[in-house]
């Protein structure tokens, strides 16, 4: 893509590789970011809050296996050190790198490490690296995570390019674990900052696997220009449908890497008084445990997804309520209703990819959400992170 160049390195922090992986935008650039909402906060979070908030970020530099969180001014200090050599090396302040890290909490970032193969990083940076630093910035995903669209404006294109990462710790209620979307649209810093949100509030805020946010938590819109077309040349809903478009493709493939998921459920609210309480209904019911470890075994128990509609923080009439496991109206009028075919809901559940639909009698406002069962390995995994 115009305007950047992307490159990856193993600096031996994890015993996955690469673990590091650089971003270089396009002088005069612009980017703007959402982090974590978790009160305790990564370095690298608060870092590149300060930077962001000076000077607009020129490179992006992001590291794997090590968190760098809750480590105190050590903490803080190590990601400035990261920022003040690259910025040093490639002959930018220091406020114009972003320092992002995923990882093991409470570990002592490896500065030597990181240090050392910043070189590589630098002299690596390529327009066709993009699969590389997919790879680089994952912790226990199975796959790496991208999408990319090209879209044709009046005197030529532009694309929007997407990685990200995440499979676990994942209800982030901001962004992802780690998501870096990049345009060579021009966009001003305003108009990214609201597209971004936008964007990440109808892909990344509507998901879940585990229900836990990390501190860590990060998803940046970086716009270099480079294509010469700005949103009126594009057309602004074009765009923005283009941009929801690769964010609820990352947002997707996160769930369907979700650690030990066997099967992906898109939970479809209509039919409520406000966007509010239909995000309310669908959220609590995708981050239910015994609504998750019910679709793990296949087992079409309503009761535990009428359950979970019934203390929904939203306002709504339950005896409205009407519910479907795939094709099959399940639930409707306050009771189970007397056509259910509980061996279609169950032959429906053991599909890799299914939907779960909620319908109310309120008003016209909707929401959907994405989310994945806990199976065994979701425990076995995270039993043995560290080891």
């Amino acid at each position: 893509m115009p305007g950047v160049r992307v490159s990856a390195a193993s600096a031996g922090i994890r015993r996955r590789s690469p673990d590091l992986a650089l971003i270089e935008l396009a002088e005069n650039s612009v980017t703007a970011a959402v982090m974590t909402r978790n009160r305790f906060v990564a370095a690298p979070v608060t870092v590149a809050r300060e930077h962001l908030a000076a000077r607009a970020g020129r490179y992006l530099l992001i590291n794997s296996g090590c968190a760098n969180t809750g480590l105190g001014a050590a903490g803080i200090e190590a990601a400035r050190a990261c920022c003040a050599a690259l910025g040093e090396r490639v002959g930018v302040g220091v406020e114009e790198v972003l320092p992002f890290s995923t990882g093991v909490i409470g570990e002592p970032l490896p500065l030597d490490k990181i240090l050392a193969r910043l070189p590589d990083l630098v002299d690596g940076l390529g327009d066709d690296n993009w699969g590389a630093a997919a790879e680089a910035i994952m912790t226990t995903d199975t796959h790496p995570k991208a999408a990319s669209v090209l879209l044709e404006g009046e005197g030529g294109a532009c694309r929007i390019t997407g990685i990200a990462k995440g499979a676990g710790m994942i209800e982030p209620n901001m962004a992802t674990m780690l998501g870096f979307v990049v345009t060579d649209a021009v966009l001003t810093r305003e108009q990214a900052d609201a597209l971004l949100r936008e964007a990440t509030d109808d892909s990344f805020n509507c998901i879940a696997v585990d229900g836990d946010t990390s501190t860590n938590d990060a998803c940046t819109l970086s716009a270099t220009g480079a294509s010469g077309l700005d949103l009126e040349r594009i057309g602004e809903a074009r765009f923005r449908e283009a941009l929801g478009a690769v964010m609820r493709s990352l947002a997707y493939e996160i769930v369907r890497d979700g650690e030990g998921a066997t099967r992906v459920v898109t939970i479809r609210v209509e039919g409520a008084a406000t966007r509010e309480d239909a995000r309310a209904i669908a959220r609590t019911v995708g981050l239910s445990p015994l609504v998750k470890t019910a679709v793990y075994a296949g087992d079409p128990n309503w009761g535990r997804v009428v359950a979970a509609i019934g203390r929904a923080p939203a306002e709504f009439d339950f005896e409205s309520v009407r519910c479907w496991i795939g094709d099959e109206l399940v639930f409707a009028d306050g009771e189970r209703v007397a056509s259910y075919n509980e061996a279609g809901a169950a032959e429906h559940m053991k599909k890799p990819e299914w939907d779960l639909r909620i319908a109310l009698g309120d008003g016209d406002a909707t929401a959907t959400f994405i989310t994945c069962d806990f199976s065994p390995e979701y425990v076995t995994i995270n039993a043995s992170y560290r080891s």
